[in-house]
């Protein structure tokens, strides 16, 4: 099954079910945020689409956005969590151990960035799974992480799906 294949289904399913849009949004950013899970799962395109659902529909969109900043927080925490338990480890865990320079160029991005970085990791898809697990590796201070991992999971939500929402409600004329 193809991406697109995989994204049409999921969009279809809440186009015929308005009320799993939340529970949907929030297992996709989940998903997407998630060490490992984020590498083969496509969910910023089905949020983009599940965006436009919205402003087609009218099914109100502060709920999905809010559903998805806290899947993707959640997933983040985990994350973080994974890498500070695992720590050295986590090397030896697939994808790191089939992608071994992951790590590195996560390290390379959160020294480069710090908290700034972690913030930075929602918006990349190529680091996004990578920088909490290292950010744990690494011990980063959780307070600082957690509202780096809180502000800018919300803002991504928002950033991915509120555009279509808006830009479709706006082209229907409403």
């Amino acid at each position: 099954m193809t991406i697109q294949e995989y994204a049409d289904i999921i969009v279809a399913f809440v186009k015929a079910n308005e009320v799993w849009a939340a529970p949907i949004a929030f297992a996709l950013a989940f998903g997407e945020s998630l060490a490992f899970i984020s590498l083969i799962l496509p969910s910023t395109i089905i949020l983009v689409g599940i965006g436009g659902l919205i402003g087609a529909s009218g099914i109100n969109l502060w709920p999905v956005v809010i559903a998805a900043g806290c899947g993707g927080t959640l997933g983040y925490a985990i994350s973080y969590w994974i890498g500070l338990y695992f720590k050295d480890d986590i090397a030896r865990v697939w994808p790191f151990r089939r992608y071994p320079e992951m790590i590195p160029r996560g390290r390379q991005f959160f020294d480069k960035y710090g908290a700034f970085g972690v913030f930075l990791g929602h918006f990349f898809g190529p680091v996004r799974a990578v920088i909490p697990v290292v950010a744990g590796m690494y011990g980063m201070p959780q307070i600082p992480f957690q509202i780096a991992n809180v502000l800018s999971a919300f803002l991504w939500a928002g950033g991915v799906i509120a555009p279509t929402a808006f830009g479709l409600k706006w082209l229907s004329g409403g």
